[in-house]
């Protein structure tokens, strides 16, 4: 609910549909949720330079990149986690209005948050990407050697260590990243969004 008053909804002269019908192809937002060196961002950032290759209308909303700018007043509280998911649902709705394919790598750990945005969209506009591996893997990748920070007492309310992680319980997507190269990974994404006639 807006604390703003006196507000009115603008309806745009050119439509969504429009756009898309400019494009060529669909929109959507493919949000890619999992633990941290799970491979959220490789596989997303993947998908995005395939999209882009094949001349669709793409971006990439990264979890770290949004950080440094738009949501830079946030922590790691549950609150904070729950209002830096719903900016970027908010950011990632205006990208599919503008008719591109939106790839968002967020944690997003809790599954009320993930299903809040999800009502954001349309009908097969949010499409869930659970990037699923198992925190051993994920520890041993570490690549921003997070989780040893977080065992060390370094770093409070880590997911995974803790903080929980709400693993989805129906993603339209599942990536077993342990066992797929980011190739494969790709390859099983695009299946989908051809499969449902976005690209």
């Amino acid at each position: 609910m807006s604390k703003a008053t006196n507000i009115t909804w603008h309806a745009a002269t050119v439509t969504k549909s429009d756009r898309r019908v400019q494009n060529g192809h669909g929109s959507c937002v493919l949000w890619f949720t999992g633990l941290s060196g799970s491979g959220k961002s490789t596989i997303a950032n993947a998908v995005s330079s395939e999209l882009y290759r094949q001349g669709i209308n793409e971006y990439v909303l990264d979890g770290d990149n949004i950080r440094h700018g738009l949501n830079r007043d946030l922590g790691f509280s549950d609150y904070d986690r729950t209002e830096n998911i719903r900016r970027i649902g908010e950011v990632a709705k205006l990208f599919v209005d503008s008719g591109a394919v939106v790839t968002t790598a967020f944690i997003s750990p809790f599954r009320s948050d993930r299903d809040q945005v999800r009502a954001l969209f349309e009908n097969e506009e949010f499409i869930e990407v659970f990037v699923d591996c198992p925190i051993e893997e994920c520890e041993r990748r570490d690549p921003k050697q997070l989780y040893q920070k977080a065992r060390r007492g370094e770093i409070k309310d880590f997911t995974g260590i803790d903080s929980p992680y709400e693993a989805p319980e129906r993603p339209e997507i599942t990536i077993h990243s342990d066992l797929l190269h980011v190739e494969e990974a790709v390859g099983q994404i695009f299946q989908y969004l051809q499969k449902k006639e976005i690209i």
